[in-house]
C-alpha cells in the first residue's frame, strides 16, 4: 500500500542535491580530521619510543663502562703487596668467580711469556683448539701500549673457536707490573663481550631490546637479549676505552605504532564512528518509518480481513462496560448489527429475566481491582453464560475474558472471544442418555456373570455335602451302629456343616469379586490353606486311583491374602490336574504335586503339577479366556476366575511344560504368585514333603 500523499510529493532537485552536498561535506571533513589526528598521534608515539630507546642507549653505555672500570679496580688489586704466586692464582681465582664476564686472568714477563694463569670456573678453558700463544698478537699490541702509557689498555677484539664449531667474540686488556718502581712484567685479561653485556646491563632492558657490539662496517660481534629487534627503533652509541673504542648498538622490540596506540585516540576515533554512524542511522529511521507505516496500513487490513473471516464471536467493551467493538461473527451469533450494540452499557442480547444479574456481575467485574495474572487464569478457563438471539432465544455461549492493554501497559478494557456452545451441549445431553443405557446394560451383564460364577463355584462344596451324605447312608445301612461307625458319621456331620460354611463363604467372595471391592485381606500359613482344601482334593483323587502329595517349605510361608479366594484357587487348579489325568495317564502313574516355594522375601509361589498330556498349542493362548474350556461339561470360568482372583492380589498366574522331579519324564505346571508377610528363615528352603493320600485300588 502506498502511503504517499499525491499533494506532497517528495523532494527532488536543487534542494535534494544542496542535502547531499552538505552530508559529503560533513563526511570529507570528519574524514580529514580523523585521519590528520591519527597521523598526529602516530608520529608522536614514534618519536616518543625513539627517545626511549636512545636513552636506554645511553644508560647501557654508561653500565659498560662501570662494569669494566669495577673489573680494573679488581685487576690491579690482585698486584698489591707483589703477593706470592700461590696467594695471586688464589686471588684471581676468587675474582674470577665474581665477574663472570671475565674468562682468564695471566701474568706475563717482558717478553710476553706466559708465567701463569686462571681461567674462569663456569666455563671450559677457552684457549683449547688454538693454543694462547698463537693468537696473543692483539694482547703484545695493548701490553706494548700499556708499557708505553702506563696504564692499562685494552686489545682489538678478536674471535676464540671453540672445538665444537662455535666461538666467542673476546677482547684483553693489559697492565704493566712494577717493582721499585720499574716495570718487571704484565698482565693480561680477558673479557667476553656477550657476557659483559648480560652482566652490566639490567634485566628490563634485555627483556625489552636487542643489545650488541658491532663493526664500523655493521658486523656484529657479540648479542643479548631475549627476543629479536624489530629493526624499526635503533640507536647506537660509542663506548671509549683506552686503546679500544665499541659501537654499542640496541634495537627495540617494539615495531611500528598501532593505528589506535593510546586511550585518547581511541575515543576520538570512536566518537567520529559513532557520530557518522548516528548520521547513517538518521537516515535509515526515515526510510524505515514510512516502511513502518506502509507496513502497519497492511496490518490493519489484514487483521480486519482475518477478524471478518473468524467463527469466534469477538467483543471489547470499556471500563464503564460499554461495547466498543464487536465483530462479524458475533453479530450473526446474536443477529443484531454493530450499531445496535456499539455505546450500549446494557447489551440487547442479555435475557431480560437475567438483565439485572448481568448488570450487578457487571459492576462486580469492573469496579474490582483484579490482579493481571488472576485476569489472565480467568481468560484461560472461561466462564458459561446465556445469551438472547434477536428473535428472542436462548443459548448457551463460553466467554474467554482478557484485560485490553494499550501500549503505554495501562488498562482501558476488556477483550472477549465468545464461542456458541449450544450443539455442544446437545451433544452432551445425548451422549449421557447413551451413558445410562450402557450402564444399565452392564449391570445386566454383572448380574449374569454372578448367576453363572454362583453356579460353577457352589458345585464343589455341594458335590462334597452330597458325597458326604451318601457315604453316611451307606454306614447307616451296613448295619448296626458301633462305636467307629458313629464316630465316622459324626465326622461326615461335620464335614457336612464346614461344607456348607464354605458354601456360605463362595457365595460372600464371589459377591464380592463381582462388586469389584477390596476385600478381607490377612496373614495366613500355606500348611491352613492347603489343609482347608486337601479333603476335597482326596475325594476327587480317590475316584480317578491319583496319588497327592504335598511339598512345602518348613517352616511355612505366610502369604497376605483372602483366604476363601485363594483356596478356591487351589481347587480349581487342584480339580484340572486330577481331570487331566483321567483319560489320558495310566493308573499306576497319576501323580498330583502341590509344592509352596519361597524363593524370593516377597514372593510366595504355589505350584501344581500333573502327569497329564499338557495344554495343547492352540489351546495355550486363549486358556484364560472367559468362556472358553477343553472339556464338554466345564463353563470355561475356573481358569479365568484363577487369574482375576492372583493379579487382584498382585501376582502372577502363569502354566508350562517342566522336568518332572524324578526324571522320569515331562509335568505341567500351573503356579502362581502371592506377597509374603515377612522373608523366612535360611531353614525355610529346606522342602518337608508329605505324603497326602496313597493309591486307592481303582
Amino acid at each position: 500500500m502506498n502511503t504517499t500523499d499525491p499533494a506532497h510529493p517528495p523532494p527532488s532537485g536543487p534542494p535534494r542535491r544542496r542535502r547531499a552536498l552538505l552530508w559529503g561535506a560533513l563526511v570529507t571533513l570528519l574524514v580529514v580530521a580523523q585521519s590528520l589526528l591519527v597521523w598526529l598521534t602516530v608520529n608522536y608515539e614514534s618519536n616518543r619510543a625513539q627517545e626511549q630507546v636512545e636513552a636506554a642507549a645511553a644508560g647501557v653505555a654508561a653500565d659498560v663502562k662501570q662494569a669494566l672500570a669495577r673489573d680494573l679496580e679488581g685487576l690491579q688489586a690482585l698486584l698489591w703487596n707483589d703477593p706470592a704466586p700461590p696467594q695471586w692464582r688464589a686471588d684471581s681465582a676468587r675474582l674470577l668467580h665474581g665477574h663472570r664476564e671475565l674468562l682468564r686472568v695471566e701474568r706475563r714477563d717482558l717478553q710476553h711469556r706466559i708465567l701463569d694463569g686462571v681461567d674462569s670456573p663456569f666455563q671450559a678453558p677457552v684457549f683449547t683448539r688454538i693454543r694462547r700463544e698463537d693468537i696473543d698478537l692483539e694482547t703484545e699490541v695493548a701490553c706494548v701500549a700499556a708499557s708505553r702509557q702506563a696504564g692499562p689498555v685494552y686489545s682489538r677484539s678478536y674471535f676464540v673457536p671453540f672445538p665444537d664449531g662455535l666461538g666467542l667474540e673476546v677482547v684483553d686488556v693489559c697492565m704493566p707490573t712494577q717493582h721499585a718502581g720499574r716495570i718487571d712484567g704484565f698482565m693480561a685479561a680477558t673479557f667476553a663481550l656477550s657476557a659483559l653485556l648480560n652482566q652490566a646491563v639490567a634485566t628490563d632492558v634485555l627483556r625489552h631490546h636487542e643489545l650488541s657490539f658491532v663493526e664500523g662496517d655493521g658486523t656484529r660481534l657479540a648479542r643479548v637479549g631475549q627476543m629479536r629487534g624489530a629493526g624499526v627503533f635503533v640507536s647506537e652509541r660509542l663506548v671509549d676505552l683506552p686503546g679500544l673504542t665499541l659501537q654499542l648498538r640496541l634495537d627495540s622490540v617494539a615495531g611500528s605504532p598501532q593505528l589506535i596506540p593510546n586511550l585518547a585516540v581511541a575515543l576520538v576515533l570512536g566518537l567520529s564512528l559513532a557520530l557518522g554512524a548516528v548520521v547513517v542511522l538518521l537516515v535509515r529511521d526515515v526510510r524505515r518509518r514510512a516502511t513502518a507505516e506502509r507496513a502497519l496500513a497492511e496490518s490493519l487490513a489484514f487483521r480486519k480481513a482475518m477478524e471478518d473471516s473468524l467463527v469466534t464471536g469477538l467483543r471489547a467493551r470499556d471500563l464503564q462496560g460499554r461495547v466498543t467493538y464487536v465483530n462479524p461473527a458475533f453479530c450473526q451469533m446474536v443477529g443484531f448489527n454493530p450499531e445496535d450494540m456499539i455505546g450500549r452499557s446494557t447489551p440487547l442480547y442479555w435475557p431480560p429475566e437475567l438483565a439485572e444479574e448481568y448488570a450487578r456481575r457487571q459492576a462486580f467485574r469492573l469496579g474490582g481491582e483484579q490482579p493481571r495474572e488472576d485476569a489472565l487464569q480467568t481468560a484461560r478457563e472461561g466462564f458459561e453464560t446465556t445469551f438472547m438471539r434477536k428473535n428472542g432465544e436462548r443459548f448457551a455461549v463460553l466467554i474467554f475474558e482478557a484485560p485490553l492493554v494499550d501500549g503505554a501497559g495501562r488498562q482501558t478494557g476488556w477483550m472477549s472471544a465468545v464461542l456458541d456452545v449450544s450443539e455442544q451441549r446437545r451433544i452432551e445431553e445425548l451422549s449421557r442418555q447413551q451413558q445410562e443405557r450402557l450402564q444399565a446394560t452392564a449391570r445386566l451383564a454383572t448380574v449374569g456373570e454372578m448367576a453363572s460364577l454362583l453356579s460353577h463355584e457352589l458345585n464343589q462344596p455341594l458335590a462334597a455335602i452330597a458325597s458326604y451324605a451318601a457315604g453316611s447312608l451307606n454306614l447307616m445301612q451296613s448295619g448296626p451302629a458301633d462305636g467307629e461307625t458313629r464316630a465316622m458319621l459324626q465326622q461326615a456331620a461335620e464335614r457336612i456343616a464346614e461344607q456348607a460354611e464354605r458354601a456360605g463363604r463362595v457365595i460372600k467372595s464371589v459377591h464380592d469379586f463381582v462388586r469389584r471391592r477390596e476385600q478381607a485381606r490377612e496373614a495366613v500359613r500355606c500348611d491352613l490353606l492347603i489343609d482347608a482344601v486337601l479333603p476335597l482334593v482326596r475325594l476327587q483323587a480317590r475316584k480317578s486311583g491319583t496319588r497327592v502329595e504335598v511339598d512345602m517349605a518348613s517352616p511355612a510361608p505366610r502369604p497376605v491374602c483372602d483366604r476363601t479366594m485363594i483356596e478356591q484357587v487351589l481347587l480349581n487348579l487342584t480339580r484340572n490336574g486330577i481331570q487331566a489325568m483321567e483319560n489320558h495317564t495310566a493308573p499306576a502313574e497319576r501323580e498330583l504335586c502341590i509344592r509352596v516355594r519361597q524363593h524370593h522375601p516377597r514372593w510366595v509361589t504355589f505350584s501344581v503339577t500333573d502327569r497329564g498330556p499338557g495344554v495343547p498349542p492352540e489351546a495355550a493362548e486363549r486358556l484364560f479366556t472367559p468362556f472358553f474350556t477343553t472339556r464338554s461339561e466345564g463353563m470355561g470360568l475356573g481358569l479365568s476366575l484363577c487369574r482375576t482372583v492372583i493379579e487382584q492380589h498382585g501376582g502372577a498366574l502363569d502354566f508350562g511344560r517342566v522336568p518332572g522331579p524324578d526324571g522320569t519324564g515331562a509335568v505341567t505346571e500351573f503356579r502362581f504368585t502371592l506377597p509374603s508377610e515377612a522373608a523366612p528363615p535360611a531353614s525355610a528352603v529346606a522342602p518337608d514333603v508329605r505324603p497326602a493320600a496313597a493309591q486307592t485300588t481303582p
